[in-house]
């Protein structure tokens, strides 16, 4: 295994962190709210990285995610690239690729998911042979999706795990807003008849929620390096007796776990994100990024809050943002105990087979 990043993912990676860095600042993020920055995102798209992750591939994402997740950036990054442009063109026809990725490509169109699959969602018949009109349409809801007020596409997977592409200004799309711990500009999703495209066959709804998982475990390792850097300085220079808090053992010792904890969600990202790039078999290892994405990161937003005392209870301090995109990122696309379950089922029906 060789997680090195190639030229061409570095490259990314540092014009990620000085946009990021440099447009994604405390002061901004006050005033956007729960909406989206559409300056960041124009400047993201006009440098080009959302078209780079279909070269750089999933393990350039997670690069890029890390990123955003520093600064809390508030764009619709991994969303859009997960389930609009890595999606349609790994699954799409040669049809669907040359008509919706130009788009996805220079961010004037965002996709986003309604993931997992739901059992509310219902296909109609999937044979436009047999009843053309009814084919494809969808019903159901979904409590809510990230970044739904801003996509133009969403991927919907149905109760048989079909995926479909369904146009949120369609006939039959309504959507909610609603809030969540993040805030991700989400939206309850309403299906009333709505015609859905097909994307993929076979297995697509789980290469797709496998490749979702991991990248926003990448986004949840930049989460906590930003935490746990902003707990450093903080704690570097708070002082208490007349001695920087940083030199107390139990400071330490609390930084320490988290700096490893942060590090077990990267590498564990990086290797479920270079197995999916290579072609190798990676669902266990995606499973396993989610678990560490959940279980280690809420461990370590909550040490970056503890860690800042009193000031970690102001809802207005930056570090409060990591907390909540930390706690919201470790139940998103399943906790800890739901992928742990899942990985036990894999290992166990892969032993028997």
């Amino acid at each position: 295994m060789d997680f090195a990043p190639t030229e061409e993912q570095s490259a990314a990676q540092g014009l990620a962190a000085r946009i990021f860095g440099d447009l994604s600042t405390p002061e901004r993020l006050a005033v956007a709210g729960p909406a989206t920055d559409a300056e960041l995102w124009k400047e993201l798209c006009a440098a080009g990285l959302t078209a780079a992750v279909e070269e750089t591939g999933l393990l350039g994402l997670v690069l890029l995610l890390e990123e955003q997740g520093r600064t809390t950036a508030q764009v619709p990054f991994a969303a859009s690239c997960v389930y609009g442009l890595l999606s349609v063109a790994r699954h799409g026809t040669d049809e669907q690729r040359e008509r919706l990725l130009p788009a996805l490509r220079d961010g004037t169109a965002v996709a986003t998911g309604a993931f997992p699959a739901r059992v509310g969602i219902r296909a109609g018949n999937t044979d436009p042979d047999t009843d053309p009109d009814d084919a494809g349409r969808l019903s159901g809801s979904v409590p809510y999706v990230p970044w739904l007020r801003d996509a133009d596409l969403v991927l919907v997977p149905d109760r048989e795990h079909r995926l479909w592409i369904v146009r949120t200004a369609d006939p039959g799309v309504l959507t909610e807003p609603v809030e969540t711990t993040a805030p991700w500009s989400a939206a309850r999703l309403v299906l009333d008849g709505a015609r859905g495209e097909r994307l993929g066959g076979a297995g697509a709804y789980e290469a797709v929620l496998a490749a979702a998982r991991t990248a926003f475990a990448g986004l949840q390792a930049g989460v906590c390096a930003g935490s746990l850097a902003r707990a450093v300085a903080h704690v570097n220079t708070r002082e208490q007796f007349g001695r920087p808090l940083s030199t107390k053992q139990g400071v330490l010792l609390r930084a320490a776990d988290a700096h490893m904890d942060t590090e077990a969600i990267r590498v564990t990202a990086y290797e479920a994100a270079w197995r999916y790039d290579t072609g190798l078999p990676y669902g266990p290892q995606a499973l396993t990024a989610a678990w560490w994405a959940s279980e280690a990161g809420k461990r370590v937003v909550h040490a970056g809050q503890h860690l800042h005392g009193g000031t970690g209870a102001d809802l207005d301090h930056p570090v409060h943002r990591h907390f909540l995109w930390g706690r919201q990122l470790d139940a998103y696309l399943g906790s800890g105990g739901e992928v742990l379950q899942e990985l036990g089922d894999s290992l166990v029906k892969e032993g028997t087979e």
